[in-house]
């Protein structure tokens, strides 16, 4: 992947010196100790985590074919966020707007087809409605309110993205920099954002290893057969394209990942072998049904998807 490079600073070597005789040897087998340097450091990394937990936005590194980024990731109840304005992006995709007017053809096709159909069944739920109030049994419209609120509750991913699009900074100085422009973003409607952009500086982007993800590296284990494949690659690869298709609004990537698909399958399987017991040797088996051809080029689908909506900042 594309860890950040971090530069190396040589020191030339000093040639050893004879010590005078009226000046007494240091011991070389003592080890250093340096509390306060050592200290100073813990309370520096303690600080950088103080400040992504108090505006509960966390830095993220990607690694795509084109390039190693790093953004921010935030996770709010559904009910608070405003999704990303995909409608500029889509028009700029002549693909995909001339497959939506394709299924806007069907869709009304469909309705005139089923339209005695649609009234029959609109008819038989006002009746069921009128029966449930007659008899005072409201049990079934309360469940489905109390659903809608569960589902207000969930918590979804947002990413630093704007219309559409996540933004991917080289360096973390350019995030910063983005990040205190001022610049429109679907991030800036947290509040927390003003927060973070008066307080934030280059050394807090450091994403820890959890929100690090490989997604240049896929597709090359993948087609590396059943016995090179990596489970931790893979796993955090599907958690970081569902929270990306999900916070981006690419529906054709979560219906490659949704449950019961065969990437679905593969996530699953994986995870199984992590577990251990007879649960990760069942789990193998499971593994060996899937097909390394046909995983890759899912994958390998997934990546080009999250690519084409990707902006590059240096």
């Amino acid at each position: 992947m594309g860890s950040p490079k971090h530069t190396e600073v040589s020191v030339a070597r000093q040639s050893p010196q004879r010590p005078d005789a009226d000046e007494p040897e240091l011991d070389d087998t003592a080890d250093p100790v340096e509390p306060e340097e050592t200290d100073t450091g813990r309370a520096a990394a303690d600080a950088d985590r103080s400040l992504w937990e108090s505006v509960g936005i966390d830095p993220v590194e990607i690694a795509l074919p084109a390039g190693t980024g790093f953004t921010l990731r935030a996770y709010r109840p559904a009910r608070e966020v405003t999704p990303t304005d995909v409608t500029e992006r889509d028009q700029d995709d002549p693909f995909l707007a001339r497959r939506q007017v394709i299924e806007e053809e069907d869709d009304e096709t469909v309705v005139i087809l089923d339209e005695d159909v649609a009234e029959e069944f609109a008819e038989s739920e006002e009746e069921d409605a009128r029966r449930r109030r007659e008899s005072g049994d409201e049990e079934a419209d309360t469940d489905e309110e109390e659903a809608a609120d569960e589902s207000g509750d969930e918590e979804v991913p947002l990413f630093l993205s704007h219309k559409g699009r996540l933004l991917l900074f080289k360096t973390p100085e350019s995030l910063v920099s983005f990040i205190r422009s001022g610049a429109p973003n679907d991030l800036s409607q947290l509040d927390s954002w003003r927060e973070l952009s008066e307080r934030v500086e280059p050394a807090d982007i450091a994403p820890l290893d959890e929100d690090t993800y490989e997604l240049d590296l896929v597709v090359e284990n993948l087609r590396g057969g059943h016995d090179t494949w990596d489970p931790t690659l893979l796993i955090e690869a599907g958690e970081i394209a569902r929270d990306l298709s999900y916070a981006l609004r690419l529906p054709a990537v979560l219906d490659m990942l949704s449950t019961g698909s065969s990437l679905d399958d593969l996530d699953e399987a994986l995870r199984g072998t992590v577990n251990g017991g007879i649960g990760a040797f069942l789990a193998r088996r499971r593994l060996k049904k899937i097909g390394a051809q046909t995983a890759s080029l899912g994958w390998r689908t997934i990546v080009g998807k999250i690519s084409a909506v990707v902006d590059w900042r240096d």
